[in-house]
C-alpha cells in the first residue's frame, strides 16, 4: 500500500458486476488482497475498499470498477440535459433508466465518452473501448480513454476589473504556490494553475494541493486562492468570482478611451466633460478624437498620468479595487487643475469608472473647482446604460493538457500516424464528448472547457497527475492507415454487452447523459465525414 491508497470502506455503494479478473499477485502481498494493473501505482487493494484512484474496488477478491462508463445520447428536440434512459423495461414502469436496448438503428445517436472508461495507462495494451460505429452511413472508430495527464495545467479567466494581482504573481492553495498570474485581457485577469513543475516538481504537499486543486476546479467546484502581494479569491466555473470576500457582477464594456467612444454621442449636450477612469486607459471625451467629431470645445483639464494619444492617458493611478480597477477612491484626485481662459465656472463634469459602477457629478464653481452635485436624470441614464452594456462577471475553467507519451500507445502502434492524422484534420478530439482545440505545433496539446464537459469528469492518481476523459474519432479506413488496433474494434453493441478491452463476458455499468446541445455531435462533423 502507498500512503495514498484510500482504506475507505464502501458503505452504500452498489458495486458493478467485476469486468476485470483479478491479477496476479505480488508474492509479498496479502492473500485476502488484490493489485490493480490499472496503473502505474499498482494498489494492493483490501477486500470492500478502493484503490487510490477511487475508481477500482475489490469485491470478494475479483477487481471491480466502481464509477459507471458515461454514454451520450444525441440531444432531442424538446429534451432538456438530463440523465436518462436510452430504453426502458415494462417491468420498470417508467420509474428508473434501464441500459440501452441494443437496438443499433440508434446506434448514431449513441457516444461513448472517457469518462469512467478507465486507462491503460502504461498503454501497452490497447485503450479501454475501441468502438465501430456509424455515423450518417459511414463507418466509423473511436477510441476512448482516460488519460493520466502530468503534464497538464488549467487556464483561468477571471472577468473583473479588480486588481488581482501583479503579472507573475504567485497563486497559492492552502498555503502551496500552484501557478501564477499571467497576461491581463480586455476585461478579464487571467491565471495558468498546475502544471508539471507544480505537480512533479516541488514538494510531497505542493503536488497534492495541487492536484486537489485542479480537481476541483475542472469538477466546477468552487476553489479559495489567494494570489502573493494580492488579492484573496473564491474561483468556479460558470459562477461570479468573490474577490476580497465580494462578489463581482460586471466586466467592463471596455478601457476608458473605448467609454469615451462608444458612449460620446450619448453624452453630448449633456456634460461639457466627461472622464473615464481606467487601470489601463483613462479617457477624456473633449480631447478624444470622438469629442472632436463632436465639435466639442475643450474643458481645460489638467490630467495626471502619462499621456499617449490625444484624449488616453495610462498610469493616472496605481491598480487596486477602486474605480475602474484602480487604488483610487477620489476620482478628482487624477486631476491636477484646470487651465485659467480655458476651464470656466459652470461647466458641467462627469467622472465615471467603465463599468458604471462608479459616477459622480461636478460643477465648476467660480475659483474652478469642481463640487459635487446631484447627477441629472439624463446623465444618470447614459451611465447605467454603461453598465446595461457590461456583461455579467464570470470565472471560465479551461483544460489544457498534453495527451502524448504513451497514451497514443493504445491507439496505434505507430503513434506519430495519430499526431499527424490529427493534424490533418482526419481525427476528431473530444474531451467527454466536449469539442477541444489542439494546438498547432508539434504533439497532441489539447484544450477544452470545462462547462461543456459532463460533471465530474476529472479524476486523479496519486503519481500525482490528473485523469481527465480523451477520445479519438475517425472513419475506419483512416484508423486502419495509421496502424490503429484494428483487432481489438467492436461494435456499439458488442462494446456496451462485454465492457472494456478486458474479455471477460461481464456487464459494463453505465450511464447515460443527453449531449449538451451547445456541443457538436462528435461523430458528425465535417473534417470527419466530407
Amino acid at each position: 500500500m502507498t500512503e495514498h491508497t484510500k482504506t475507505d470502506g464502501l458503505p452504500g455503494i452498489d458495486l458493478p458486476d467485476p469486468i476485470q479478473r483479478a491479477p496476479l499477485r505480488n508474492e509479498r502481498m496479502s492473500a485476502s488482497k488484490v493489485e490493480c494493473n490499472a496503473c502505474p501505482v499498482l494498489c494492493q487493494i483490501s477486500d470492500g475498499r478502493t484503490g487510490a484512484c477511487d475508481r477500482y474496488a475489490n469485491r470478494d477478491g475479483v477487481l471491480v470498477r466502481v464509477d459507471p462508463v458515461l454514454l451520450l445520447r444525441r440531444e432531442l428536440a424538446g429534451e432538456s440535459p438530463a440523465l436518462v434512459p436510452f430504453a426502458r423495461s415494462e417491468a420498470e414502469d417508467g420509474a428508473a433508466p434501464a441500459d440501452w436496448n441494443g437496438d443499433l438503428l440508434h446506434a448514431d445517436e449513441v457516444f461513448v465518452t472517457g469518462v469512467g472508461a478507465s486507462t491503460t495507462y502504461p498503454d501497452y495494451k490497447p485503450a479501454p473501448f475501441i468502438v465501430g460505429s456509424k455515423a450518417q452511413g459511414v463507418d466509423m472508430v473511436t477510441v476512448v480513454t482516460e488519460g493520466i495527464f502530468s503534464y497538464c495545467s488549467l487556464k483561468v479567466k477571471i472577468d473583473t476589473d479588480r486588481f488581482l494581482g501583479a503579472e507573475q504573481a504567485n497563486v497559492r492553495y492552502r498555503g502551496e504556490v500552484v501557478g501564477h498570474v499571467t497576461t491581463a485581457e480586455y476585461g478579464s485577469q487571467m491565471l495558468s494553475l498546475g502544471g508539471v513543475h507544480h505537480l512533479t516538481g516541488g514538494s510531497k504537499k505542493e503536488g497534492r494541493m495541487t492536484l486537489e486543486l485542479m480537481q476541483l476546479l475542472g469538477n466546477k467546484q468552487p476553489v479559495e486562492c489567494v494570489i502573493d502581494g494580492g488579492a484573496s479569491m473564491v474561483v468556479q466555473a460558470g459562477k461570479a468570482p468573490i474577490v476580497n470576500g465580494v462578489e463581482e457582477e460586471r466586466m467592463r464594456v471596455g478601457c476608458g478611451s473605448a467609454a469615451i467612444g462608444i458612449f460620446a454621442r450619448q453624452f453630448f449636450g449633456q456634460a461639457d466633460e466627461v472622464v473615464v477612469v481606467d487601470d489601463h486607459i483613462t479617457g477624456v471625451l473633449t480631447e478624444h478624437q470622438a469629442g472632436r467629431c463632436l465639435d466639442m470645445p475643450g474643458s481645460g483639464i489638467r490630467m495626471r498620468g502619462r499621456k499617449s494619444t490625444p484624449g488616453r492617458y495610462f498610469q493616472v493611478a496605481n491598480p487596486g479595487d477602486g474605480w475602474g480597477g484602480t487604488d483610487i477612491a477620489d476620482p478628482l484626485s487624477i486631476i491636477e487643475g484646470w487651465e485659467e481662459g480655458v476651464a470656466r465656472p459652470g461647466l458641467r463634469l462627469l467622472m465615471t469608472s467603465t463599468t458604471g459602477e462608479h459616477a459622480q457629478w461636478y460643477v465648476l464653481d467660480e475659483q474652478l473647482r469642481p463640487v459635487e452635485q446631484e447627477m441629472p436624470t439624463a446623465v444618470r441614464q447614459v451611465v447605467q446604460r454603461i453598465g446595461e452594456n457590461c456583461e455579467p462577471s464570470m470565472c471560465s475553467v479551461l483544460f489544457l493538457g498534453g495527451a502524448g507519451g504513451s497514451l497514443r500507445a493504445g491507439v496505434t502502434e505507430n503513434p506519430v500516424l495519430l499526431t499527424r492524422a490529427i493534424k490533418r484534420a482526419l481525427v476528431n478530439v473530444t474531451c467527454g464528448g466536449a469539442p477541444a482545440y489542439v494546438w498547432p505545433g508539434g504533439g497532441i496539446t489539447v484544450m477544452a472547457d470545462v462547462m461543456r464537459m459532463p460533471d465530474n469528469s476529472f479524476g486523479t492518481v496519486p503519481t500525482p497527475a490528473i485523469v481527465a476523459p480523451i477520445e479519438f474519432s475517425m472513419r475506419r479506413d483512416d484508423y486502419a492507415a495509421l496502424g490503429g488496433h484494428m483487432g481489438h474494434i467492436f461494435s456499439l453493441e458488442q462494446a456496451l454487452a462485454r465492457g472494456a478491452w478486458q474479455d471477460d463476458g461481464a456487464p459494463l455499468a453505465r450511464q447515460w447523459l443527453r449531449m449538451d446541445a451547445a456541443n457538436p455531435w462528435p461523430l458528425g462533423q465535417p473534417p470527419m465525414l466530407g
